[in-house]
């Protein structure tokens, strides 16, 4: 017959808890506790040391299911210690469990903060972008109110025509330049499959000459456009046309004119 007190510091109740002994000592451990009430007691205490021990650093993270599971992996080096309680091993367990934990943690920190890093250099390559956009807005706005104040312009006002009264545009020509910038902020918005085409006109005879269409007239906020113009120009029209602009135009759609000798 075994003797109790060796049995339970030979390490392989340890080893019982931990899921790591043969079926046949498995039995052999069952029936010793079945015999000798305080084994199986002793039982029960490396379990309830094992779950004071963890919940103590991780309250509440880890079960006792968990830690069977752990010890249960394909890692094998058990190294059973012959001390009575062997709070060694239970502390390796417990710390083995804690480092794989701390390790998982530490790693999904690491790609956490990574991903915040790169949304972090996105939103601000992206500010960046936005402000390089204003920038350079605000430096071709500076240039268009230099060009259209210069002392070599003249303006031209074009008025509402028949059933588009409301509407209204200004040409502002630079003849030494050969450039006009067309005001458009006085025109109503283009509907789909309509463009604002600027024409050049000579008066005597009539004869129109297309300067271009205003594409994207809708989501430009200033509502300034520029042309180039070579004509001896006597007057300027705008008239809504089909995208892509209509060769000749359409004078039922002529919404401003303005003559340019008319300028005061």
């Amino acid at each position: 017959m075994k003797d109790v007190k060796e049995y339970i510091e030979s390490g392989i109740l340890e080893l019982y808890v931990a899921g790591k002994l043969s079926e046949q000592e498995n039995q052999e451990v069952h029936e010793m506790m079945y015999e000798h009430p305080e084994i199986k007691k002793e039982v029960e205490e490396i379990e309830k040391a094992i779950l004071l021990l963890t919940a103590s650093v991780a309250p509440g993270t880890v079960s006792f299911n968990n830690i069977l599971n752990h010890l249960n992996s394909n890692d094998k080096r058990v190294i059973p210690l012959k001390t009575r309680y062997n709070w060694v091993t239970y502390t390796g367990w417990a710390a083995s469990i804690l480092l794989a934990a701390g390790l998982i943690y530490n790693y999904q920190s690491k790609v956490d903060l990574q991903g915040e890093l790169e949304l972090t250099e996105r939103e601000n390559r992206i500010l960046e972008i936005k402000f390089e956009d204003s920038q350079e807005a605000l430096v071709q706005t500076q240039n268009t109110l230099d060009a259209i104040r210069s002392k070599d312009v003249i303006t031209i006002p074009l008025g509402g025509q028949g059933n588009f009264a409301d509407s209204y545009a200004k040409v502002y020509w630079n003849k030494e330049d050969n450039s006009i910038y067309i005001d458009g902020s006085g025109l109503p918005e283009t509907p789909t499959g309509k463009v604002w085409q600027i024409w050049s006109l000579t008066l005597n005879p009539l004869t129109p000459t297309s300067l271009g269409t205003i594409d994207g007239f809708n989501e430009d906020e200033d509502k300034l456009f520029k042309f180039e113009n070579e004509y001896s120009s006597e007057a300027f029209g705008i008239t809504l046309e089909p995208t892509g602009g209509s060769e000749s135009p359409t004078m039922d759609q002529l919404h401003t004119l303005g003559v340019v000798n008319s300028n005061p």
